[in-house]
């Protein structure tokens, strides 16, 4: 694409889902800078709503990747990749191929060796691919990183990291939905839920590799034997619902949680009634079971310690089935200390203050009000982002390349290995 493009870049869902249909918002917002040409889904129902959402004609929406590029040239300048896990690097590699730059959706692909070979591609066919670490562009986030990279706290001695899921998010994503079983989505509950937190720790530390990674945890609790005693295969037959927090009914008809997940309709004009979600979670809904009866496989809990070239540590700690969830960060440097969670939008900055009376001084940054879309606001802004590039123009200092995504995956993967072998990884160190 040539530098300083005047018109909307054009864009082709890959796949009519919830994280796709977020990203293609932008178009809605901003059509004077991005346009939606063309969908590819092969759920008739999801394609032809989808299609009427964006007024697309009938030649510009596809069942299948393979459907889009062996027509006769480019239908759009990019595709926005939003397939699910495993089909990540068999549904990007043909866009590459045919012509198209990438915004892919997270986790990059379900094994080290074919990241590596999209990574090749994207380099044999000169393509952009940029992957949706959307915390990057979380405000919160970018604050915390303009204020290290200023030297605030001088160099970095260790990172921490934590990521708490809620009850219902757990239950609907890990326990009960598409993520809970490694052997049918083909990601681990570390690469489906924390890869881009995992990106935290590789852009804090600015280019200095990971050597090193150790972790610990597993599936602890929402196994069968910890059931409940009078607890049924289905929420809509369990005599202890009324008391359960892991209710399916409460969560998704009381709560009116998830339900574009339910329902992949819902975020394409369709709004089921509380008595058709009812219907769906007593009979067929995989979300209406109980939840240390289904067949999740994925850890409930891990804990990643990294080692990086410079000495720096870092370490990641993810629970699932908490009461409040949220985001936390503690970064300890030579000179001071930043602080704070994603959902309160504000951190804390503390320097020594060795002044009789005093130990420490501290600084309170605030964001504003806290922003409710996903990801503290940042899945937009990665979109904003994708456009510049596409446009030939400067990217926000959020940007990342495939070549620095495939780092926080390595990190995944090994981290993955450690925990099943007890044993730490030592990554390929680079220049």
């Amino acid at each position: 694409m040539s530098n300083n493009l005047a018109r909307p870049v054009t864009v082709v869902l890959v796949a009519a889902g919830h994280r796709s249909l977020i990203y293609a918002e932008y178009a809605k917002r901003h059509p004077d800078e991005m346009r939606v040409t063309g969908i590819v889904e092969p759920d008739p129902e999801l394609r032809r709503r989808a299609a009427d959402q964006f007024s697309l004609p009938e030649h510009s929406v596809y069942e299948s990747v393979e459907e889009l590029t062996q027509r006769s040239g480019l239908i759009a300048d990019a595709a926005i990749n939003g397939t699910m896990d495993k089909l990540h690097v068999p549904t990007t590699l043909p866009l590459l191929a045919a012509g198209y730059d990438v915004l892919l959706e997270k986790p990059i692909g379900i094994s080290i060796e074919e990241i590596h070979d999209l990574q090749a591609a994207a380099h044999k066919y000169s393509r952009k691919v940029m992957i949706c670490h959307v915390l990057r562009y979380a405000p919160f986030y970018m604050e915390i990183h303009k204020r290290v990279m200023a030297g605030t706290i001088g160099e970095l001695l260790s990172i921490q990291t934590i990521e708490n899921v809620s009850y219902h998010h757990m239950a609907m994503g890990f326990l009960r939905g598409k993520w809970n079983n490694k052997e049918v989505c083909g990601s681990s509950m570390l690469l489906a839920k924390c890869c881009h937190d995992l990106d935290l720790l590789v852009w804090l530390k600015n280019g200095v590799s990971p050597i090193a990674v150790s972790s610990f945890g597993g599936l602890q609790y929402f196994r069968e034997e910890f059931a409940p005693a009078g607890s049924g295969e289905r929420c809509y037959d369990c005599d202890i619902e009324s008391a359960c927090d892991y209710s399916a009914k409460k969560h998704h008809v009381e709560m009116g949680a998830w339900k574009t997940y339910l329902d992949p309709s819902y975020r394409l004009g369709y709004v089921p009634t509380d008595e058709e979600l009812a219907e769906l979670l007593r009979t067929s809904s995989p979300y209406g079971r109980c939840v240390w009866k289904s067949d999740n496989n994925v850890v409930d809990h891990q804990t990643v310690i990294v080692e990086f070239a410079d000495g720096t540590t870092a370490s990641h700690n993810m629970t699932g089935g908490v009461s409040k969830p949220c985001r936390r960060i503690h970064l300890l440097g030579t000179k001071g200390e930043i602080e704070g969670e994603l959902e309160d939008n504000s951190f804390v900055i503390r320097h020594p203050d060795p002044r009789r009376g005093h130990e420490f001084r501290e600084e309170r940054v605030e964001l504003g009000n806290v922003n409710t879309d996903s990801h503290g606001g940042g899945d937009l802004r990665l979109v904003g982002d994708f456009v510049r590039i596409l446009k030939g123009e400067q990217p926000s200092a959020s940007y990342t390349s495939l070549d620095t995504s495939v780092l926080s995956h390595e990190i995944g993967f090994a981290a993955d290995r450690s925990m099943e072998r007890r044993e730490t990884v030592l990554l390929q160190e680079r220049p």
